[in-house]
């Protein structure tokens, strides 16, 4: 029997991994693994990309991951342009305010808090002076909660 038949019940689609490259794959791990302390190495290597050899590593759990690219180069896009293109990505933690105290422990300033919100609460931090993170922790079960935009 394969082995796709053991795994756990998962939605039929969903985001498995997004590809960021940044100045400094070291740097960018030790502040997502502090972030998210359950998130462990799945790959890493080197590989020639475009006549240049950057390293990746793909951090995560069994079902997604970032991937990282280093040797970043030009400035990240700004948050509040009108630029094309990500402007952060959003992370779901089961305690925001242990995640702040880790990262503020450490020396990472927050960029900006969430809105307010009686279901979920949020805050912003900018990994690597790239690319934006929101750490966001629901305080409801119930999915009609979560997801109301009308508060």
């Amino acid at each position: 029997m394969s082995d796709l038949h053991n795994l756990p019940t998962m939605p039929s689609e969903y985001l498995e991994h997004a590809n960021i490259t940044v100045r400094n794959v070291d740097a960018a791990q030790q502040f997502l693994q502090l972030a998210l302390p359950t998130w462990q190495v799945r790959g890493q290597g080197q590989m020639d990309w475009f006549g240049k050899t950057i390293r990746w590593l793909h951090l995560g759990n069994a079902s997604h991951y970032i991937a990282l690219q280093s040797d970043g180069e030009g400035a990240a896009l700004a948050w509040q342009s009108h630029a094309v293109g990500v402007k952060h990505l959003g992370l779901v933690v089961p305690d925001l305010a242990a995640l702040q105290t880790r990262l503020t422990a450490a020396g990472y300033p927050q960029d900006h808090p969430g809105g307010k919100h009686p279901h979920r609460r949020s805050v912003y931090y900018q990994m690597d002076g790239l690319v934006q993170i929101e750490f966001m922790q629901y305080l409801s079960a119930q999915t009609a909660q979560r997801n109301d935009y009308s508060l």
